[in-house]
């Protein structure tokens, strides 16, 4: 008799289970989306007191219209900046502008535009938000929607420029360390450093 795989009474054996995965004691929320990478930018805001910071908590919500989204801790200094001026743009950096992000995550750098001194930039052709030189692409965008997101606001901008660079690398941020695509982890290793 031919062995088609079926048990006798022709039904299929029960397939044997792996052992359930191993599961660490309960982590805390950014412990958990630590493990989540994500892309690494640079988020700017115009106006008198201009200012930029790192962030990794953006993303494209809309084609039609064009909108992005950004989330924003209450606290930080940027976000005052962005309700007065109503506007924010985007660097999306590359792999090798690991120091430029650090730079941006460090709190202890100048306030305003003096903080731009340390890195190369240019004004944004529709806001004159500062834009990060050599980065992989850049939004300029109009902010259209503050929802309220517990100790964060989300912004919710309409692109209003969108220009990219020479392409390459990026940066991302996992597991605590900046890493480029198709590359090694970088040797910087800053939990903090995202916000």
């Amino acid at each position: 008799m031919a062995d088609n795989g079926l048990a006798a009474g022709g039904r299929r054996p029960v397939a044997r289970l792996p052992n359930p995965p191993r599961l660490s004691p309960q982590a805390s929320l950014r412990e958990v989306m630590g493990q989540f990478a994500t892309g690494v930018t640079v988020l700017t805001a115009g106006g008198r007191d201009g200012h930029g910071m790192t962030a990794n908590a953006f993303t494209s919500v809309s084609l039609e219209p064009p909108l992005v989204l950004c989330c924003v801790a209450k606290a930080a200094r940027i976000h005052e900046v962005i309700m007065t001026a109503r506007s924010f743009a985007v660097s999306i950096l590359g792999g090798d502008q690991r120091d430029v992000a650090k730079h941006f995550a460090d709190w202890r750098r100048p306030r305003g535009r003096a903080q731009f001194d340390a890195i190369g930039w240019f004004r944004g052709p529709r806001t004159g938000t500062p834009l990060v030189a050599d980065a992989l692409a850049w939004l300029e965008c109009e902010l259209v929607k503050v929802y309220a997101g517990g100790d964060h606001s989300i912004f919710v901008g309409e692109v209003l420029d969108a220009r990219r660079g020479e392409g390459g690398p990026a940066l991302v941020f996992h597991g605590g360390e900046f890493q480029t695509t198709g590359g090694a982890p970088s040797l910087v290793h800053d939990r903090k450093a995202i916000s």
